[in-house]
């Protein structure tokens, strides 16, 4: 089924839900925010959990194709209507809605977002923003069109740490930035066969739904729901998709990129149904005020990234009266990885985090709840006055290493955006090319070892091979 006729269907079933003609992006006035949710399971329970500690929100529907996860989500919000398929759901009671947090498995991303959006309804949706690089540019076309409110969720793009850093590089802290480097050991991927046979469909799973518009498949124990399916290339987009997104935030936005025109993915050959385990993946960008002519980003995943470089060398060694107390708080499931990130006094790397490398020196930005660190010649190098000075111009205040009362930010600002007393920071304008770029670079696992070129202004690659990649049918269902 090709996209633009499920995308023409689901605006026809959902004409009788649409908002009032006067309503554009924003609710006016002291009005409350009613919310549905599709995906309540996991980081879809810690969405909900977030969205509705804000005091203006009203959870009036819950959609989940588990009846488990339904059912633990209605104990909490009693009032909800509750429903197993998105589509039924805003058909029915659309016109009772008034934003749409979609938090699903990445295949689901875009069909049950474009839906919404199709309502004009303003939309969170889960990191990545899509599966597919053509669905990433529809959904910034569409909400570009219908002037709506929208927000990735990547939580970290509201951290202090993270937008100090932002300033700073665009302070000039290291001159004009050369080359990224980002990593993460996090192992979202499978090298093993696809499974054969299948397996008798729980009783609280309706298995045509998880699917939704990805090719038909057996249900097989343990390889998809609840929490594999980000290993497979039907639903998920690897470890670059899932931590590669939160890794790539704050560089992308300081260095205020757009996509690249070169990817390599050194990887183990394609599978045909797993990501690779480990992924070395090579862009070249346009150069932007931040960063020389020629900008390279190399990102590492998997067990024993990064490999090691000149340019990830570190100070050999760092008294504790040196190194920042940090308390880290309570993080989402996705996240709880990152927290064991430290600094020993033999320099090793932060488990997870990027290196800006720059004409004046580097910068270390750990992930996460970490002040980045400057390294010149070899050294560290003082740069609290410089940090006081971004604070201080900037009205940041001092920052709240906790993520019980920090993570909830990201979200609340939605909110308030969607109440017309906030600015989305993260909306499908800017998260669209983000994970354009990621998706690149996951279509390039498919070619280990090629350069392959892409141009922006055609949303095509020069090797037509790769093409095929970036869309699918969808599957009626």
């Amino acid at each position: 089924m090709e996209k633009r006729e499920f995308l023409k269907t689901t605006a026809l079933a959902s004409s009788l839900a649409l908002l009032p003609s006067g309503m554009l992006a924003a609710l006016k006035g002291d009005k409350r925010l009613r919310t549905a949710h599709i995906g309540v399971g996991n980081m879809g329970f810690e969405d909900l959990k977030a969205i509705s500690s804000h005091k203006l929100v009203d959870v009036v529907a819950l959609c989940d194709v588990d009846a488990n996860k339904l059912e633990t989500a209605k104990n909490i919000h009693t009032k909800a209507k509750t429903f197993a398929d998105y589509r039924v759901m805003l058909k029915e009671i659309g016109d009772e809605i008034d934003a749409v947090i979609v938090s699903t498995p990445d295949h689901t991303h875009a069909p049950a977002s474009m839906m919404a959006m199709e309502m004009g309804k303003p939309v969170y949706c889960q990191k990545p923003l899509t599966h597919h690089v053509s669905e990433a540019r529809a959904m910034r076309k569409l909400a570009k069109e219908k002037n709506l409110i929208t927000q990735m969720g990547i939580q970290v793009h509201s951290f202090y740490d993270y937008k100090l850093a932002t300033l700073l590089i665009q302070s000039g802290i290291i001159g004009k930035v050369h080359t990224v480097r980002a990593w993460s050991p996090k192992n979202w991927g499978f090298n093993g066969p696809a499974p054969e046979g299948s397996d008798p469909v729980p009783e609280t799973l309706d298995w045509n739904l998880w699917l939704g518009t990805a090719a038909e498949r057996p249900y097989k124990e343990g390889y998809y729901h609840p929490g594999n399916w980000r290993k497979l290339l039907d639903y998920g987009c690897g470890t670059l998709g899932d931590m590669g997104v939160h890794i790539f935030d704050t560089p992308y936005n300081a260095l205020g990129l757009d996509v690249p025109y070169t990817i390599k993915n050194e990887c183990r050959p394609p599978s045909g149904f797993g990501f690779p385990e480990n992924n070395v993946v090579t862009y070249e960008f346009p150069g932007t005020e931040y960063t020389t002519d020629n900008f390279k980003w190399v990102w590492y995943d998997g067990p024993g990234a990064p490999t090691m470089h000149e340019d990830l060398k570190l100070p050999a060694a760092q008294t504790a009266s040196e190194t920042e107390d940090t308390d880290q708080g309570e993080a989402s499931l996705e996240d709880k990885v990152s927290l064991d990130t430290k600094e020993t006094a033999e320099g090793k790397l932060p488990e997870q985090g990027a290196m800006f490398i720059g004409e004046k020196g580097r910068l270390l930005l750990p992930h996460f709840m970490e002040l980045p660190k400057k390294i010149v010649d070899g050294e560290y190098v003082d740069i609290s006055e410089e940090i006081a000075a971004v604070e201080k111009a900037n009205n940041m205040g001092k920052p709240i290493r906790n993520y019980a009362s920090e993570g909830p930010k990201h979200y609340h600002q939605f909110v308030d955006a969607c109440l017309g007393k906030d600015t989305c920071t993260a909306p499908f304008s800017y998260a669209a090319r983000l994970t354009e770029t990621i998706l690149l670079g996951v279509i390039a696992g498919r070619f280990p070892g090629e350069t392959l070129h892409w141009d922006n202004a055609t949303a095509r690659f020069k090797e037509e091979k790769a093409n095929q990649y970036l869309d699918s049918e969808y599957r009626k269902f």
